[in-house]
């Protein structure tokens, strides 16, 4: 019996930073699958087997949502109390963050809801008073304070035990869905330190958002729940179409919103995506968002992250603002592409890359420093938005609810526009300054080492945005009813204007400039606020956002971050124009040496192990002979590799003369000679192959739909040489004018 019959450990696995061989891995599973059907009618026990296998995706979906709802409800819960420790402590329970502390409160009425006794700033526990400019100054340091340990630790963290934690993770997250192997990136370490920091991270107050890393956590979940099931432990190809649901399921719980969340894993992240992992993808995001409605961490029993109840219909005049909303949402969102992977390119190729803890403290005693005077800046960016969107009520407290005139008997006690009050005046002021401080800051924020999400921070400056110009156009409408494009639809005392949606349209411009999302955009945006019928503000926002951000750089900020950190990343998005032909891309080309290749029945042990010392390919084309170049095959630098380690320990009498063997049936040898050592179960029979003369957009096409990490060039079947994934992204940088030795793995 030939001992590679038996099956070797390792033979079919990848090398870190290595691309997966997406067509080997596809037939693999049809093989299973089909001997799995076949014997489950010979008995009882193959039948349970062949069941518990179809039913294990589904076991595992339900596994990897309710972890990731648990753990999401977790980093909720904690952010928020932590966030709230920076200014003062619960005497009532130190575990209750500020709103939980006064709900439990018998002292306190709705108007003064956030003032109660239990509540203690730090300088009532240290000076015993609340009042005075040196109790300011206290509060003032414990809150910048606060911030640097957090932020200290996050970083601390991230550093020593987990260096892939840090970011938001999505551009990692997409290139290893395209086949591309970061060992470590989704593990269990990762896992741990991840959502630590990220808790940390999102309370030290920095310019950054949660939802972007609970991908990246949801991730990971996937990730380390695949080793529990053989057929996706065992096939690279099968735990991507895992870790695409994975990442839908990621979305559901931070926005709480699951259809959102399956074509965000669509449209922005997946490489590879069928019907049968859409249906998943759903069951996972499904499940997400029922585990994380259970925990209930914003404690409102609403999924929503920011619920929101406008009571006027918007007017068609109001698409104007929308658009104008939308321009400023892509000129932003190019804006901060730009600046962002300028400095980031800076950091690395600079001293400032060396030393990230110092990085992190200063931008964060920075932030901190500059946040604390201003009310809408010390607040979370989660409940500044919410505040935003906020449209005012009669019980509103809010400085953006000082309005005159509060509330009109005759109309049933709804509120119409109103002229401003000094305090929405002041509220202004202090939004304009948060906007500048949010937009400056983000830049530097964004790809420090630690944890930090984008989606927050993005609809943070439309929101912003919006609702300046949501209050602008109010006092316009009130002010001037009688002007022509207010007074067919807006009388005087009516409620026309809505400046909270302004605000969300704003968001949602903003978020679509820097990602470049459309459709999984504006379903995101209503499930998060429940705004149903403003689909078509959203939509017009979104795609104006779109229109304009790609006429100044056609990268959304995950895509520029890949092409920044050289991973072989295939976009599909893309088109290629050029007229080059497979010949101009190949290796080798001319004059340069011959390619290196394998012959099927006359190489010896010693012969194939040099070749492997002085070479780094991944893999090697089998000929018939040197003479006749005639292609047999594919083998993987690894398999050969193990293969022959392998021999040597278990077949008797292999030694370096001993002759290879890729061919069904080797010749009878003569006596004394060594045993011969057959490896053809490890040779890829029907490599893909394209004529020299094929065009290299048919070829692009090809990586691109095949997921392929290699491609032999033949002509007339003579093989001449050989495309990688590598050679076509550094064909396709040389034809944009960029330097092709960027596509590297850094």
């Amino acid at each position: 019996m030939d001992f590679l019959e038996e099956p070797i450990p390792g033979v079919g696995t990848y090398d870190d930073f290595n691309t997966i061989d997406w067509v080997r891995e596809k037939s693999r599973d049809r093989d299973r699958h089909r001997e799995i059907t076949n014997k489950s009618k010979e008995s009882t026990w193959a039948l349970i087997h062949s069941v518990s296998d179809a039913f294990s995706g589904w076991l595992l979906m339900l596994l990897i949502g309710l972890l990731s709802g648990s753990l999401a409800g977790l980093i909720d819960i904690s952010a928020h109390w932590m966030t709230d420790l920076k200014e003062g402590i619960c005497t009532g329970g130190f575990w209750f963050n500020h709103e939980h502390c006064c709900w439990k409160s018998k002292h306190v009425t709705f108007e003064d809801r956030y003032k109660c006794p239990e509540w203690n700033s730090w300088s009532q526990l240290i000076i015993s008073t609340d009042e005075g400019a040196f109790a300011y100054i206290v509060n003032y340091f414990m809150y910048v304070l606060w911030a640097l340990l957090f932020a200290f630790l996050a970083v601390f963290l991230v550093k020593v035990f987990a260096p892939y934690a840090c970011g938001s993770g999505i551009p990692e997250i997409k290139t290893i869905l395209s086949g591309f192997i970061i060992r470590g990136y989704l593990g269990k370490w990762t896992l741990v330190i991840k959502t630590i920091t990220l808790v940390l991270a999102v309370s030290s107050g920095l310019s950054l958002g949660k939802e972007g890393p609970l991908v990246h956590v949801a991730c990971c979940c996937g990730n380390i729940l695949c080793h529990c099931f053989n057929k996706y432990r065992k096939n690279e190809a099968k735990r991507r179409e895992v870790l695409s649901a994975a990442a839908a399921a990621g979305v559901s719980v931070a926005f709480g919103a699951p259809i959102g969340g399956v074509l965000f894993s669509l449209e922005e992240v997946s490489y590879y995506f069928p019907l049968k992992t859409l249906w998943r993808s759903f069951f996972a995001a499904l499940v997400a968002a029922f585990t994380l409605r259970s925990i209930n961490p914003f404690g409102n029993s609403r999924l929503v992250l920011f619920y929101v109840e406008f009571h006027t219909p918007w007017h068609l005049f109001e698409l104007v603002p929308f658009i104008l909303l939308g321009i400023f949402g892509g000129l932003w969102g190019a804006l901060f592409i730009r600046t962002n992977i300028a400095w980031c390119r800076k950091r690395k190729t600079t001293q400032l890359g060396k030393y990230p803890v110092i990085e992190v403290l200063i931008v964060t005693a920075i932030t901190a420093i500059l946040a604390f005077p201003n009310e809408y800046t010390r607040m979370s960016t989660s409940e500044l938005i919410s505040e935003l969107f906020n449209d005012c009520g009669l019980l509103d407290s809010s400085k953006l609810c000082d309005y005159e005139n509060h509330f009109n008997t005759s109309k049933g006690g709804e509120l119409p526009d109103r002229p401003a009050g000094m305090g929405v005046y002041s509220a202004m002021w202090q939004l304009a300054l948060t906007l500048i401080l949010k937009i400056i800051i983000t830049i530097f924020t964004f790809g420090m080492k630690i944890p930090s999400g984008l989606f927050i921070p993005s609809m943070a400056v439309g929101a912003i945005a919006g609702r300046l110009l949501g209050v602008g156009m109010e006092q316009l409408a009130y002010y001037h009813h009688d002007w022509a494009i207010f007074n067919s639809w807006c009388s005087q005392g009516a409620d026309c204007i809505t400046p909270g949606l302004y605000a969300m349209v704003g968001a949602a411009a903003c978020l679509g400039g820097v990602t470049r999302m459309t459709v999984s955009l504006v379903v995101i945006m209503f499930e998060l606020t429940g705004g149903l019928e403003y689909i078509v503000p959203l939509m017009a926002a979104a795609m104006t956002s779109k229109w304009v951000a790609d006429a100044l750089g056609r990268e959304g900020i995950y895509d520029a971050h890949i092409r920044l950190n050289g991973y072989p990343f295939l976009e599909a998005k893309e088109e290629f124009a050029h007229k080059t032909l497979a010949m101009d891309v190949m290796k080798p080309r001319r004059n340069d040496p011959l390619l290196t290749v394998l012959t099927q029945d006359s190489m010896t042990v010693e012969d194939v192990e040099t070749i492997i010392s002085e070479t780094t390919y991944s893999g090697f084309p089998v000929v018939v002979s040197r003479e006749s170049q005639r292609l047999v095959g594919f083998v993987l630098r690894r398999d050969l590799i193990i293969s022959i380690e392998n021999a040597r320990k278990k077949q008797d009498g292999v030694v370096s003369t001993s002759i290879i063997y890729f061919t069904e049936h080797s010749p009878p040898m003569p006596p004394y000679t060594p045993p011969t050592l057959k490896l053809r179960n490890i040779l890829d029979l029907s490599p893909f192959t394209v004529t020299d003369l094929t065009p290299m957009e048919i070829v692009v096409d090809i990586f691109r739909k095949l997921g392929l990490r290699q491609c032999l060039v033949t002509h007339n079947g003579r093989l001449l040489g050989i495309i990688t994934k590598k050679d076509v992204l550094k064909h396709i940088a040389q034809m944009a004018n960029q330097d092709p030795d960027s596509i590297l793995f850094n």
